[in-house]
């Protein structure tokens, strides 16, 4: 959909399944648009760990009525990427991939300007929906930065035998733990708290729980890396300092938004650490006139409350807004 000038009724920046859902909802109301994603398409979804199974079924993560089957109760990220990449392909979504968004600028008469690394474009309307996954939250302790230190997790083939330790105690720490231990791993987790984080997969929880009764993977908890070394890391809790030998270190302490990109465009977020953009819920539009939020952007740092199931709503409310705004 190549338009006069690059000019659209509305730009959506992010390719996950909310941006989709807001490129399917804006060809329904007959509006110019374009999606532009500086990844592959759901470039987020496609960095989750290889075996990761969702937690919600598959017809809570459909788009517009369009059928996700799965061969199992909870699908796996495989058969996300074929539906998401399907509905994309068979639609002929207007987006442009791996075309990152540099720069919004907000122009007069509620004109809004985007620059990516391969054009700029104009529009009235402009949509966020950007996800979290890029930015890991870091611990900032020295040696964070070493090879040996990783903030994603991919495949549990490439710890076997090692001795690693997993930062974290919610479904992606957990995951992790679990399958690199069956891969032949001497897994080490390290938990701020008392206990195994209360969100994690209800089917997944119990196993973690008798894995650490049984001693099959130790457990911290009430800890924190003070230091990570080449060979070893130096953790402290109310018992003193430990120092444990060390292969690997898998920092899952979760992601963050990137609150820059919104700041620069003039959206507000909350004083407080939640960080919550400003937004109207009733519109998704934000304190900024013709730039809407949509999907898990909307929870600031709480990235536990916006899912794909509970936010797909989010791209009707949007464009029924703009086009009842014009």
């Amino acid at each position: 959909m190549q338009t006069q000038n690059n000019t659209y009724d509305v730009v959506i920046i992010g390719g996950g399944p909310i941006g989709i859902a807001c490129g399917l909802e804006a060809e329904k109301h007959k509006l110019s648009y374009l999606i532009l994603e500086k990844g592959c398409l759901v470039n987020s979804l496609y960095h989750y760990p290889s075996k990761m199974t969702f937690f919600s079924t598959s017809e809570k993560l459909e788009l517009d009525g369009i059928p996700f089957v799965s061969n199992n109760p909870k699908p796996v990220k495989a058969e996300a990427l074929e539906y998401y990449r399907r509905i994309a392909t068979s639609n002929r979504l207007n987006i442009n991939l791996f075309e990152k968004v540099e720069k919004v600028e907000n122009l007069r008469n509620n004109q809004h300007q985007i620059i990516t690394t391969k054009n700029t474009y104009h529009t009235k309307k402009v949509v966020v929906a950007t996800g979290f996954y890029d930015i890991p939250n870091y611990i900032n302790v020295p040696g964070e930065d070493l090879p040996k230190v990783k903030h994603y997790y991919e495949d549990p083939h490439y710890y076997a035998t090692q001795k690693t330790i997993v930062v974290g105690a919610s479904n992606s720490a957990v995951d992790a733990a679990l399958e690199i231990y069956r891969k032949g791993g001497e897994v080490t987790m390290i938990v701020r708290g008392d206990d195994i984080g209360p969100r994690v997969k209800y089917w997944v929880r119990p196993d973690m729980i008798n894995r650490i009764k049984e001693g099959s993977i130790k457990a911290l908890f009430n800890s924190k890396i003070k230091e990570i070394k080449e060979n070893e890391v130096i953790v402290e809790n109310p018992d003193g300092q430990q120092t444990l030998l060390n292969d690997f270190v898998l920092l899952l302490t979760g992601y963050r938004p990137n609150y820059q990109f919104l700041k620069n465009m003039g959206i507000t977020l909350s004083d407080d650490d939640k960080k919550i953009p400003t937004y109207n819920p009733q519109t998704m539009e934000t304190n900024i006139k013709g730039i809407y939020l949509a999907g898990v952007i909307c929870g600031g740092t709480e990235t536990h409350k916006w899912f794909i199931e509970n936010s797909r709503v989010h791209a009707s409310m949007i464009m029924e807004n703009i086009v009842f705004k014009g």
